[in-house]
């Protein structure tokens, strides 16, 4: 037995020997002179001591509203990459310090970090300007790695991470590792607004020397209860350059289709690599909202860190042809609309 609680014991002994107005024949006094103490819920945290009686009142979440900086230790990047390139992330052995202090299980539910969008799409009516939120959403859950260029850790096999915010989101979030290597895990969310979103996830990453690439694969799947809209995406390639010299980046690439499997509503998102000579702003998303019949009914646009707007489609007519042969259609819209910005920096 360790000291403390050989301490503990021998305190509580001399609290029943004294009769200590704490305990059971003190509860029962307050009880018969105030009169009040029937209003309080009183459970027994020992089942086999009925003397131990504590008030249980509503829990209280104390949440913390920052976490320590991160130590700054100087390391010999090269004498670690060196024998790494063309191997898989999971498998390349890296030092702590450069995980973020966060599991992959609490990044992936970063993802919900705008779920306000997915509350108002409940209630739209038009299966198409539903999509134009989910398409917004999809887009938010990429705003957060823009500055988080650090590695998360990765979970233990078994390891769960809930986020229980049904009181104030009214939500609920579940995500488990179900798989080592190669990592994956699987993710549940329910809302209380009348939607529900799953997904597996598989990370498929390969070091270039230069920039290392990071494939997500797996669905991710979204359920709106009331009408039973059923929308199926997967997440873009994220590419971190500069890995042996210069300031870490990070950069989304590729195309993202969402399909809603219950009207054949589609949404074509573009993600643009970043180019030093391109004109373009930089992060920048583009999409079309079209029916099941092919029609373009919306215009995305924006950039995937910051805000994204739908303007509606009025009129479309191709153009002639660009010099390297594609034909491209121009598309007449209304005033565009926000649907998504970013929240300030903590």
């Amino acid at each position: 037995m360790r000291e403390s609680d050989q301490h503990s014991e021998d305190t509580m002994e001399s609290v029943h020997a004294r009769g200590d107005p704490r305990g059971s024949h003190g509860l029962s006094q307050r009880k018969a002179e105030g009169g009040t103490a029937g209003s309080v819920e009183w459970t027994s945290d020992n089942v086999l001591d009925s003397t131990s009686l504590v008030p249980q009142g509503p829990p209280k979440v104390k949440r913390r509203v920052r976490i320590p900086d991160k130590p700054n230790y100087s390391l010999n990047l090269w004498s670690i990459m060196k024998n790494c390139i063309g191997r898989e992330l999971s498998k390349i052995p890296m030092p702590v310090n450069f995980n973020e202090p966060l599991s992959m299980l609490q990044r992936l539910t970063e993802d919900l970090e705008y779920h306000h969008l997915l509350d108002k799409a409940v209630h739209c009516t038009s299966s198409v300007e539903q999509m134009c939120l989910v398409a917004a959403f999809s887009v938010s859950s990429y705003s957060t790695t823009v500055h988080r260029i650090a590695k998360p850790f990765n979970p233990m096999l078994g390891e769960t991470f809930e986020l229980d915010r049904l009181d104030d989101m009214g939500l609920r979030s579940l995500c488990e590792q179900v798989s080592h290597h190669p990592p994956s895990a699987a993710h549940y969310v329910f809302s209380k607004h009348g939607w529900s979103l799953w997904q597996e996830i598989t990370i498929s990453s390969k070091f270039r020397g230069k920039y290392l690439s990071i494939m997500p694969l797996g669905a991710i799947h979204l359920e709106f209860q009331a009408s039973g809209n059923h929308y199926v995406w997967r997440k873009s390639t994220s590419t971190v350059h500069n890995i042996i010299v210069g300031k870490l980046w990070i950069d989304q690439t590729g195309d993202v289709e969402i399909v809603n499997h219950k009207t054949k509503d589609r949404c074509q998102l573009k993600f643009l690599p970043y180019s030093y000579f391109s004109k373009e702003v930089a992060r920048k998303v583009t999409g079309v909202v079209s029916d099941s019949q092919g029609k373009a009914h919306y215009v995305l646009s924006g950039s995937w860190d910051e805000q994204m707007e739908c303007a509606k489609i009025v009129q479309s007519s191709p153009s002639s042809p660009s010099l390297d042969g594609k034909q491209k259609t121009v598309y007449q819209t209304l005033p565009a609309k926000l649907m998504w910005k970013k929240y300030p920096l903590p």
